[in-house]
């Protein structure tokens, strides 16, 4: 592996790489560098999903511009995160001579195998709890779909969409490969990337400018986990330091980059959403006569024209592409596991029944859980492995080096403060999530 920063001659350039991807082309061996656009890209791909459906949900009660300060805030925070977790991959893939190393892996090999299993029980619960609100809400508007296209609107029950979302993309995912099932995703990532501009062109001129006016600073609290949820996407990250390579300044830009991105859709889709409400039905959320469901929202609005195609469309992709991504996830986690104690390369079924069974079971249990898994995911999982972990690693790591007197590459800015903000901010989530659950409170 090449030596960071060093140089053969004065005059040379400062070899940035910790490593380079090299691939044998007939006699030759070809560079493959990563690019920070196709990082940046996979980064906010991976981020654009199923969160962006809740967000209005949850900032309704406090208005449009205290919502997008917070979202500004909460961005800054996993952007934060995220450079710590690139930096401890980084400074691990340094110590431990090899490219490819998972989260937990670095976890494992940073804070012990101890908190390593802390952080496995985190990662387990964060997918369920996501594969869990994905399967109900996909369920529940593919069986709108198919209910509106057979003329059987309420006949059948909410459980049976669950099963059919849980059917065909299952089987989609069981009998593809790999590759077709990624080549597939980029489709339906195209496909919400485009409905989702026709939503909002549609729908923008349907703002009230009044709307900006309301504001309740004090209804923020309640929408910091499911922003936590939209905004996260450190489990890729990993994934980017090895594509580019170690390289420390590409990494920081494809970081920034690509977590902006979804950042500029989510205050759109924030905005337009909001400051499209009439006061007659802001009035009637306000006391409890309804209760507010965005997709629903835009649906009534906009049945009788394309709106009434492009909310069904954008939404059920969304939950797709985020469906594919943690099903992925979670598949590999188990694997690499090898829970079932062989020597060779473990069934699908039995890996696949694992993930998909459970969290189907739960959403028939309780249809309208999206919320609520939402909710918790957000602040529980997120706020360990995207909060306390990565501190807390960046601490253990900058300490040792420092008495070692190593090369020890620094990504996130603040030195000590930005660790202890980072850990006390989780810390607060998930002792008021633990609040709310109490029946004291």
């Amino acid at each position: 592996m090449t030596q960071i920063k060093t140089n053969i001659q004065s005059d040379e350039p400062k070899v940035t790489r910790l490593f380079s991807h090299l691939e044998k082309d007939g006699n030759q061996l070809k560079h493959h560098p990563g690019s920070v656009f196709g990082s940046a890209a996979l980064l906010a791909g991976n981020t654009v999903g199923a969160g962006i459906l809740a967000l209005p949900a949850v900032t309704l009660p406090s208005g449009i511009v205290p919502s997008t300060a917070l979202l500004f805030a909460v961005w800054l925070y996993v952007l934060i995160s995220g450079l710590l977790i690139a930096e401890v991959t980084l400074n691990r893939m340094r110590v431990e001579g090899r490219p490819n190393l998972g989260f937990l892996s670095i976890v494992e090999g940073t804070l012990g195998i101890f908190t390593g299993r802390l952080a496995g029980g985190a990662f387990l619960f964060f997918h369920y709890s996501l594969l869990v609100a994905y399967i109900a809400r996909g369920g529940d508007i593919l069986l709108g779909g198919a209910s509106h296209l057979l003329g059987i609107d309420g006949v059948l029950p909410a459980w049976v969409g669950a099963i059919m979302f849980t059917s065909i993309f299952g089987s989609i995912l069981y009998l593809g490969r790999d590759r077709f099932v990624e080549k597939l995703n980029s489709i339906f990532v195209v496909v919400v990337i485009f409905s989702f501009l026709g939503l909002v062109f549609l729908e923008g001129t349907q703002i009230h400018p009044v709307r900006f006016l309301f504001q309740d600073w004090r209804a923020l609290p309640g929408a910091v986990s499911v922003m936590l949820v939209a905004m996260f996407f450190h489990s890729v990250v990993p994934v980017i330091v090895s594509q580019l390579e170690g390289d420390v300044q590409k990494i920081r830009k494809s970081i920034v980059i690509g977590s902006s991105i979804p950042l500029v859709m989510f205050l759109t889709w924030n905005a337009v959403i909001l400051g499209s409400i009439s006061p007659q039905i802001m009035e009637n959320i306000s006391s409890g006569e309804t209760i507010f469901d965005p997709l629903q929202f835009l649906y009534t609005h906009g049945a009788q024209n394309i709106l009434g195609v492009l909310i069904p469309v954008f939404s059920e992709f969304a939950i797709v592409t985020s469906f594919i991504g943690f099903f992925f996830g979670l598949r590999d986690f188990f694997q690499d596991m090898n829970l079932f104690e062989i020597n060779q390369p473990v069934p699908r079924l039995p890996v696949i029944s694992l993930v998909m069974f459970p969290p189907m079971g739960l959403s028939l249990i309780n249809p309208n859980i999206f919320f609520g898994a939402l909710d918790y995911a957000g602040s529980f999982s997120i706020s360990i492995l995207g909060g306390i972990l990565p501190a807390l690693m960046s601490w253990k790591q900058r300490e040792a080096d420092r008495n070692l007197n190593n090369d020890h590459q620094i990504l996130a800015p603040g030195g000590k403060i930005t660790l202890v903000l980072t850990i006390a901010i989780a810390l607060v989530i998930i002792i008021r999530q633990i609040l709310l659950m109490s029946p004291e409170f």
